[in-house]
């Protein structure tokens, strides 16, 4: 055996010994370093003739790599024994309390919709929920947008291209929550009481509008509804969310394809150190959007539009958190500025519940 191969051999019984990191790169020095058994081996070519310097230098070359693959692979098993050692004897209770962390904060738009709802539930509401990626049936047609109605001019829409299409419906991001009433009349029968918050999309960017926002709505779908009824329900939860009594509501005739009468409803306002604060009636603002089911409504939900009647109202989640906190900028709300989220956020146990009641 030549002088190389023996040197190899013993490197490489001597590196599958090694018992720790720091034993496996002091061997690795005194073979491959500047001053290392290999490397001077290398610097010895020059004082051998042509063939032999190239059969040795091959030999060398040979050996140098075989001992590097081995203190790499050799390393490699030195770590994960060390990692294996450390997990067992490193254990974390995660049952137990954080230490040194920041409190978490609930963010203002959780605090809104679980206060919305919490009102709502005591009112006899139930909470329903529907696909975001709605169909074209659902979103406009079965709401009284029949295609190429210009009421769809008021909602920019994401649309999906067209090879998404199932079951030949157009596909699209819901731009408000009112499919979700068309499928529990489709799927329950009155009476209905429900509300439906969740996220809802639209191509619209500015200090009051983003392309995601929340929404919520309302719908009652019964026997002997009517104007009234509508009016005092949204009277009660203004009142309720604000905290105030002194709330006062304007309901303006408008126009929505689903709701037949229609009604904007504005909310008193009052001017506090140059800033609008709710209740009194120095000024008027939109808040909500309102009005009966239209006939059309209820009959493509398949009940009869002579026997049940409803109303409908809708908001943006979002809009009501700005007036009540006092927030300038909607688009903040995306963020995700901690900075943020710790002035206008809350602690957990602020964000009401039921058993909580409404004032908690």
């Amino acid at each position: 055996m030549s002088t190389i191969d023996q040197l190899t051999a013993k490197a490489l019984q001597q590196i599958a010994e090694a018992g720790d990191l720091d034993a496996l790169d002091a061997l690795r020095v005194a073979l491959l370093g500047k001053s290392g058994e290999i490397t001077l081996q290398l610097k010895q070519l020059g004082t051998l003739g042509p063939e032999q310097r190239k059969l040795a230098g091959e030999a060398i070359n040979h050996a140098k790599d075989a001992v590097a693959e081995a203190v790499a692979a050799r390393k490699l098993q030195l770590e994960q024994a060390a990692l294996d050692q450390r997990l067992a004897s490193e254990r974390i209770d995660v049952t137990q309390p954080g230490r040194g962390l920041l409190p978490a904060n609930a963010h203002p738009v959780s605090k809104t919709l679980e206060r919305i709802s919490e009102i709502f539930s005591r009112l006899g509401y139930q909470t329903a929920e529907g696909p975001e990626v709605e169909d074209d049936w659902h979103n406009f047609e079965a709401l009284n947008f029949p295609p190429h109605h210009p009421a769809r001019a008021m909602h920019d829409t994401f649309y999906f291209p067209d090879d998404k299409a199932v079951d030949g419906q157009k596909m699209l991001l819901r731009t408000h929550t009112s499919p979700v009433q068309i499928r529990t009349m489709l799927q329950q029968k009155p009476p209905i009481r429900i509300i439906a918050p969740g996220r809802v999309y639209r191509s619209d960017s500015d200090a009051t509008h983003t392309p995601m926002f929340h929404q919520i709505e309302g719908l009652v779908i019964d026997k002997g509804i009517h104007l009234g009824h509508l009016k005092w329900t949204l009277e009660t939860f203004l009142k309720a969310f604000f905290e105030r009594d002194d709330v006062v509501l304007r309901m303006r005739p408008s126009y929505f394809p689903f709701t037949e009468p229609s009604a904007e409803v504005d909310v008193g306002y009052t001017l506090v150190n140059g800033k609008r604060v709710i209740g009194g009636s120095e000024g008027w603002m939109e808040v909500l959007g309102s009005g009966m089911v239209h006939p059309r409504v209820i009959e493509a939900c398949g009940l009869d539009p002579n026997e049940y009647q409803g109303f409908a109202f809708g908001t943006g989640v979002d809009r009501l958190a700005m007036l009540k906190y006092g927030m300038d900028d909607l688009r903040a709300f995306f963020d995700g500025d901690l900075r943020w989220l710790r002035h206008y956020g809350f602690a957990a146990l602020d964000v009401p519940t039921l058993s909580g009641g409404v004032g908690a």
